[in-house]
């Protein structure tokens, strides 16, 4: 059986936003691909719910990080396409700089530190 984490319940502030941000490197998505693309990549560990993806998306939003539109999906059926903008892609180089140096740290503390 694996260990799986429910986004939202179990990562630290801001994680989400980080993984949405790397994921729309690869271009535009809706949000049910988005939380599909973070199970499939993490190998089903991290499952992502509505009730944390579409609050944090509307952060996105609100900091201008993202833009959506709405569009069809691959199903045929109405959904808002998100896309990184160029202040999008600049928060995700700070935040990716401070996950390091954060997880640096935490491996550190805990012995996980390799040589």
């Amino acid at each position: 059986m694996r260990n799986r984490t429910s986004i939202g319940s179990e990562l630290l502030p801001g994680t989400l936003e980080l993984l949405i941000l790397k994921t729309l490197t690869r271009g535009e998505a809706h949000g049910y691909a988005i939380a599909r693309h973070l199970e499939r990549v993490s190998k089903d560990v991290l499952q992502v719910g509505e009730s944390s993806l579409y609050p944090a998306l509307q952060r996105l939003l609100v900091n201008g990080w993202v833009k959506a539109e709405w569009g069809e999906s691959e199903l045929k059926r109405r959904a808002r396409f998100y896309k990184l903008t160029p202040a999008g892609r600049k928060a995700l180089t700070r935040r990716r700089q401070t996950w390091s140096v954060f997880m640096a740290a935490v491996q550190r503390a805990a012995g996980l530190e390799y040589a």
